[in-house]
């Protein structure tokens, strides 16, 4: 069976393509990581792929608002291609930046004339989160986190803070289970404070999927912990054969296999 590809987007400001390209390699998959001008010189390169990831960085530099200037060249240039590549059954996965610009180019979530249903705000505390937190997953309905229920993966960001248009898109998106990434306290409850959750996003969300599944965003960063020893405790630790992150990768490189 052939090994499935991975198209890793950069952008002029991405600064974790090379450590998602890695971990995606490290799952069994072959990547290559391409800048956003040779898409937009050949928007058919992404036909040669099965998997899309948007790694983390600081996409245009964050001009504007994090994420937007990739989200509208993906928007106005971009968007028909990306749409065929949805729904070919193919993935996508944001990742921090990457998730930033899923919301803001309407990829990920979409309402039609209405647009996104949410978006990504500033942090409540006013400024970049740069932290360890932990994480419970509900994968009944994403591709990426099959087999999931907790991880411990890194936060970095300043515009993290996950913001539904009303409460009725808010119930919706949870009845819908695509809320299905949530940071988590050393106890249960909700909702949580900071730092358990490092933003103060709504309903403590950390990642969303679309309603198939098979696109997914999320702010924190799996690829920053692929190994045990990534982890600052790794040596106070249980041994593992793996970091918490790697699996993500897995379960998208399983997919096709």
């Amino acid at each position: 069976m052939a090994i499935p590809r991975v198209l890793v987007l950069r952008a002029p400001g991405t600064n974790c393509d090379q450590e998602t390209a890695f971990a995606f390699e490290r799952a069994g998959g072959r990547a290559e990581v391409v800048h956003v001008n040779r898409l937009l010189d050949d928007p058919q390169i992404p036909c040669d792929f099965q998997v899309l990831c948007i790694p983390g960085g600081f996409s245009f530099g964050d001009d504007v608002a994090a994420g937007k200037i990739l989200a509208n060249l993906i928007r106005h240039h971009l968007g028909a291609v990306l749409a065929e590549f949805k729904a070919a059954g193919k993935l996508i996965l944001g990742i921090c930046n990457g998730f930033q610009v899923l919301i803001k180019s309407g990829l990920l979530l979409d309402d039609g004339n209405l647009g996104p249903p949410a978006t990504l705000m500033w942090n409540d505390s006013g400024k970049y989160e740069d932290r360890w937190v932990r994480l419970l997953a509900e994968p009944e309905k994403c591709v990426f986190l099959r087999g999931i229920d907790g991880l411990e993966l890194p936060v970095a960001h300043a515009e993290g803070k996950f913001v539904a248009r009303d409460p009725a898109a808010l119930a919706r998106l949870q009845d819908q289970q695509q809320l299905c990434l949530r940071y988590a306290g050393s106890e249960n409850g909700s909702p949580l404070s900071y730092p358990d959750n490092p933003n103060g996003s709504q309903a403590d969300v950390a990642g969303v999927c679309d309603p198939s599944g098979r696109v997914f965003g999320m702010m924190p960063h799996p690829e920053r912990h692929i190994d045990p020893t990534h982890h600052p405790q790794w040596t106070r630790r249980p041994p593992a054969e793996s970091g918490d992150g790697l699996q993500i990768f897995r379960n998208a490189i399983a997919y096709f296999q």
